[in-house]
């Protein structure tokens, strides 16, 4: 049953983004050209998931385990490093770069756009290199 949850929450997640524009670079990139053609619409897609998720978590924090009987597993840490700050960065450049975060990226993917594609190999190498010269 698990499986069918992460499926059909994916989808939801998917059509969200496809609806609400941010699987499409174009869109993203005219959301952070704060000096040229600014185009807002996505801080209003932002402001619905922020509304919808302050909520959730507020109710998730007072539960030892979700839905699926899996523990929760909320991080607690408030600690601001240089760590935290330049992943930051390096996520905020990538997303202005190639219009993409994480989310879409996967969803442009499964369209077979291939800049997609070139977007995914490079997050994924990212993700190899950081597991294999900085976790810990």
């Amino acid at each position: 049953m698990g499986w069918l949850t992460a499926l059909l929450s994916g989808l939801v997640f998917g059509l969200g983004l496809i609806a609400g524009g941010m699987a499409n670079p174009a869109k993203v990139k005219a959301f952070l050209d704060l000096a040229g053609a600014w185009d807002p619409s996505l801080g209003f897609v932002m402001a619905g998931a922020i509304a919808v998720a302050l909520p959730a978590f507020a109710l998730a924090r007072r539960r030892r385990t979700a839905w699926s009987g899996e523990p929760m597993d909320i991080p607690t840490s408030t600690r601001i490093d240089g760590r935290l700050v330049g992943g930051g960065v390096l996520f905020g450049v990538g997303w202005g770069l190639g219009g993409f975060c994480p989310g879409p990226a996967l969803v442009a993917l499964a369209t077979g756009w291939w800049p997609a594609a070139v977007f995914v190999a490079a997050m994924l190498a990212g993700m190899v290199l950081h597991d294999r010269f900085l976790a810990g």
